[in-house]
């Protein structure tokens, strides 16, 4: 029997610091009002001067792994999704199993920005399925505020920082070990499929003007808000029921939405065109803003944390990034 990837646990990490629209209000020209009419968002968390995205990505790691109730030495592969990585190279995700004090396995890093996550499930399942590994350690952590420009108010107040993990385990029967087949918890629990798209051609709808190959500078965001949110609700809404098809699944059949926080508009319009609840809709874009790779595993955690996500609901993961890229993600919980 082919082994199956279960979610066995997940964490999360918030840096300390807290900035509210009043304080950027202070700083640039906007108010509380307009960014919450606009984007939904109250506050956001910054990391520190000399808090670097590994350790944003080793806290969420280390509460996923704790919730999980396994040893580093479990882990065979590390995945870090990030845009903002500590180095150009080697990969964050080396940083962080050396950690964790692991010395077995592998790790790397990927870029999908805002779908990242997405993108690594994606990966995480497929190394489970082909048997080339069997615990997989998947973390989003972004500190993107390094590559904003604090003179755009259109981009500067849409983004936080901070980091998810979760831990993805091969079973045999979408099980728990300790738990029977046949015990009425669940109906094939786990991953049950990914689905990932991109087109370059939008390149320029969302992108930052840098590089070390094109500028040799790290460059700052830059985005066409107008365009890039009408593409969102329409390819959210499509890949959402592209894994509902794929599972011979309904809308109604779907828990929990737990969607990439990018703006409170796009998750309620998306909401509409779905003709799902807002209520089924896990938000915290309102208190982390967009944190890219990381928003997902952070609603992920919350609302695993706070007991909305109980064993056996059926959760839909999507997200939208630069690129542009998306994607969703059906999970048996």
């Amino acid at each position: 029997m082919s082994a199956k990837p279960l979610i066995i646990g997940c964490g999360s990490y918030l840096p300390d610091k807290i900035v509210t629209n009043y304080d950027l209000a202070e700083r640039i020209d906007t108010s509380h009002e307009w960014i919450v009419e606009r984007t939904g968002i109250h506050k956001r968390h910054i990391a520190d001067d000399g808090e670097n995205t590994s350790d944003l990505a080793l806290a969420a790691a280390q509460k996923a792994i704790a919730h999980a109730e396994i040893d580093v030495d479990d882990i065979d592969l590390v995945i870090v999704a990030t845009t903002t990585p500590d180095q150009t190279f080697p990969s964050t995700a080396t940083r962080v199993q050396a950690m964790l004090g692991m010395s077995n396995g592998a790790a790397f890093d990927i870029q999908a920005v805002c779908s990242g996550f997405i993108y690594g499930i994606s990966i995480a399942e497929a190394f489970i399925r082909s048997a080339q590994a069997k615990t997989v350690l998947l973390i989003g952590a972004e500190t993107f505020t390094r590559i904003l420009d604090w003179e755009d108010r259109a981009t500067c107040v849409l983004f936080g920082d901070g980091a998810g993990a979760v831990v993805v385990q091969a079973s045999t029967n979408g099980l728990d070990d300790d738990e029977p087949a046949g015990s009425g918890h669940n109906q094939e629990r786990g991953i049950l499929s990914t689905h990932l798209h991109s087109d370059g051609k939008l390149n320029d709808l969302l992108y930052v003007d840098g590089g070390p190959s094109s500028t040799k500078t790290v460059g700052h965001v830059r985005m066409l808000g107008r365009e890039l949110f009408r593409h969102a609700v329409v390819n959210l809404a499509a890949v959402v029921d592209e894994a509902l098809e794929a599972n011979g699944l309904e809308r109604d059949d779907i828990s929990w939405v737990v969607p990439h926080q990018a703006n409170k508009r796009i998750l309620d319009s998306t909401a509409r065109k779905l003709k799902l609840p807002a209520e089924r809709v896990v938000t915290t874009v309102d208190r982390h803003a967009n944190t890219s790779a990381a928003s997902i595993p952070l609603a992920l955690d919350e609302a695993v944390r706070d007991g909305r996500i109980k064993r056996g609901d059926l959760l839909l993961l999507e997200a939208m990034g630069g690129g542009l890229t998306w994607g969703s993600c059906l999970v048996r919980w």
